[in-house]
C-alpha cells in the first residue's frame, strides 16, 4: 500500500462497508427495541385495525336507512364503548359510539356528537353522512398477513409502537456489536487523576463511546496505553479477544512515537487503508483482523470524533444490517463565504439557525483539530468539498447533525 496516496473519501468509506461482518440474530422484548435493527420482516398476523371502529365520539348510524334530504331524526338504540362487543342496528336508529369503538353491524358512518342535538332518546342532525365517514375501516392501516415493518429497519418509537400494535412481545434484532475503545499516548492521563508535568486528561473515549451507543453499539474502554512498541501490541492483542470493532486513537500517523499502526500489523491486523483526503482526519487507518474490524483514529479530538462519525458509525449500523448505514444530511446555506481545500474534502464544525426561512450554516472560527469549544457548541458538520477558490455566502453545502450520525 503506498503510505503517500490520500484515498477519496467516497472511495474509503466505500471499502469500509464492503464485505462486512454481520452480528448475530436475538431476540428482545418490544420496549427494549427502540435503536435496534430487525433482522427479520415484522409480518401482521392479522389486520390493523383488527375491526372497523369510530374515529369520533358521537352516533353509529346506517346511511342506507337515511332518505331524502335530510334534516333527519332518529332514535339512540345502544351504546358502543371501547372494549365492549358493539350492540346489534336495529334500523332507523342510531347508536351511541365513541373513539375506537367498535361499530355496529349495519352501521357505516359515524357522525360526530358536536353535529347532533339529542334530546332524551333521539338525535336530530341536518346533512347526510357519506358511508364510511369518521370509521377506521378493518385493515386499512396494513392487511392481515402484511409485512408490517421490514428486516433492516432501525426502530424508531413509531416502530415500536408498531410492533406493539400487532400484539409482539418480543421482536428479532441484530446483536449489538461490541466495541472495545483503546487510546494511546504517553502524555494521556484518565479524567480525575492528579495531574504530572506536560499531561492531559485523555478526552476522547468518553465522546466516541458515546457515539458508539448511539449507532446501538455495547462499548468496551481498555486501559491507556504508552507509547511503547511492545506495550501497545499486546495492548491490542488484548483488546481484539472479543470484540467487533477496535478504536484505536492516536499514534496512527508517521512521527517516532506513532507506534499503533506497526503494532496493528504485528497484531494480524491486514490494513486497508491509511489516510484519507479529508480535513480533519487525514491519518485514519481502516483494517480486518481474523476476529474484528479496526478503526485507527488520530488522537486530536475533534479529528477523532469526526473520523469515527463518518466511518465508526456506519461501521456499526451495517454490522448490525441496517439497510441505511449512512445518515442522510441536510442541506443547508453557508451565512459567510468560505476558502477550500484545493484536494481534501473539509469537515468543518457549523452551528444551524434560520436565515429568511432557510437553514443555513454558520461556521465556527476555530477549526483547530484540538478545539474543544467548537465541537461543544456546533450542531454538526458542514461539508465543504475540495476545489479552488471560495464557497460564496449562501452557497448549498450537506451538513450532518450529530444527533443524525
Amino acid at each position: 500500500m503506498d503510505t503517500e496516496e490520500l484515498l477519496a473519501f467516497d472511495a474509503a468509506r466505500s471499502r469500509l462497508l464492503a464485505d462486512v461482518r454481520r452480528t448475530g440474530p436475538e431476540r428482545v422484548a418490544v420496549a427494549e427495541a427502540a435503536g435496534r435493527v430487525l433482522c427479520e420482516d415484522l409480518v401482521a398476523q392479522g389486520p390493523l385495525p383488527p375491526f372497523d371502529n369510530s374515529a369520533m365520539d358521537g352516533y353509529a348510524v346506517a346511511t342506507a336507512d337515511l332518505e331524502g334530504g335530510g334534516p333527519f331524526v332518529l332514535d339512540v338504540a345502544g351504546e358502543s364503548s371501547a372494549g365492549k362487543a358493539p350492540p346489534w342496528l336495529a334500523r332507523g336508529a342510531a347508536c351511541r359510539i365513541f373513539t375506537g369503538a367498535p361499530v355496529p353491524e349495519r352501521a357505516d358512518a359515524v357522525i360526530m356528537q358536536e353535529h347532533v342535538t339529542r334530546d332524551d332518546d333521539v338525535v336530530r342532525f341536518a346533512a347526510r353522512p357519506r358511508p364510511g365517514q369518521n370509521v377506521r375501516r378493518a385493515g386499512e392501516d396494513l392487511a392481515g398477513d402484511a409485512v408490517a415493518i421490514p428486516a433492516r429497519t432501525r426502530l424508531t418509537a413509531g416502530g415500536v409502537a408498531l410492533a406493539a400494535m400487532l400484539g409482539r412481545s418480543e421482536v428479532p434484532v441484530s446483536r449489538r456489536p461490541v466495541v472495545t475503545i483503546l487510546c494511546t499516548g504517553d502524555e494521556l492521563r484518565s479524567p480525575g487523576d492528579e495531574p504530572r508535568p506536560a499531561s492531559i486528561p485523555e478526552s476522547n473515549s468518553a465522546p466516541l463511546a458515546a457515539l458508539a451507543r448511539q449507532a446501538g453499539a455495547v462499548v468496551r474502554i481498555a486501559p491507556i496505553t504508552r507509547d511503547d512498541p511492545r506495550a501497545t501490541r499486546r495492548a491490542i492483542e488484548q483488546a481484539l479477544d472479543g470484540t467487533d470493532v477496535l478504536l484505536t486513537v492516536g499514534g496512527v500517523s508517521v512521527g517516532d512515537h506513532d507506534v499503533v499502526r506497526p503494532a496493528l500489523e504485528q497484531a494480524g491486523v491486514t490494513l486497508d487503508f491509511w489516510r484519507v483526503a479529508i480535513k480533519p482526519g487525514k491519518p485514519i487507518a481502516f483494517g480486518r483482523s481474523a476476529r474484528a474490524a479496526v478503526l485507527g483514529l488520530p488522537g486530536n479530538p475533534a479529528s477523532a470524533i469526526v473520523t469515527f462519525t463518518l466511518f465508526g458509525m456506519p461501521l456499526l449500523r451495517a454490522m448490525q444490517g441496517d439497510a441505511r448505514p449512512i445518515p442522510m444530511p441536510l442541506r443547508a446555506r453557508l451565512s459567510a463565504a468560505r476558502k477550500r481545500s484545493p484536494d481534501r474534502l473539509e469537515l468543518v464544525r457549523a452551528m444551524l439557525q434560520l436565515d429568511t426561512g432557510m437553514i443555513s450554516a454558520r461556521v465556527h472560527d476555530n477549526q483547530s483539530s484540538g478545539s474543544a469549544t467548537s465541537l461543544a457548541s456546533s450542531d454538526g458538520l458542514a461539508f465543504i468539498p475540495a476545489g479552488e477558490g471560495a464557497l460564496e455566502a449562501g452557497a448549498f453545502v450537506d451538513f450532518l447533525r450529530w444527533s443524525d450520525a
